[in-house]
């Protein structure tokens, strides 16, 4: 009888024991679900940025957002996608700064052109 008990309290020690390890599992498994949205945000947005360069009012918003989600992204997990917003947010906005430098530029030479003609 007392072998029979002594297995039985084995026994529940041993399901105890692997259930907070599943319990554990679980746990850590839900941290980087969480986190990685801000990541796939900020790729997502990076994306939309660099596609839309053309509409500067939906480009511009979009591709800050992705350099925040980005930085926020890659002080967690999901450092991949994150880097990749994170460029892809830089991105454009060097070229939408490029894009308008070059068209300020082209402005001030054409204005000139035309007042030194007249």
């Amino acid at each position: 009888m007392e072998e029979e008990n002594k297995k039985t309290e084995e026994i529940t020690q041993e399901n105890n024991s692997e259930q907070t390890v599943v319990q554990e599992s679980n746990s850590e498994q839900t941290v980087p679900q969480e986190s990685k949205g801000l990541s796939i945000a900020s790729m997502v947005l990076g994306i939309i940025s660099v596609v839309l360069f053309c509409i500067w009012y939906i480009s511009i918003p979009c591709a800050i957002l992705a350099i925040i989600f980005g930085v926020v992204g890659m002080k967690k997990d999901g450092k991949g996608m994150a880097i990749a917003g994170l460029v892809l947010g830089i991105v454009a906005l060097a070229i939408l700064l490029m894009i308008y430098l070059l068209a300020i530029a082209g402005f001030a030479t054409l204005s000139s052109a035309l007042s030194s003609m007249s």
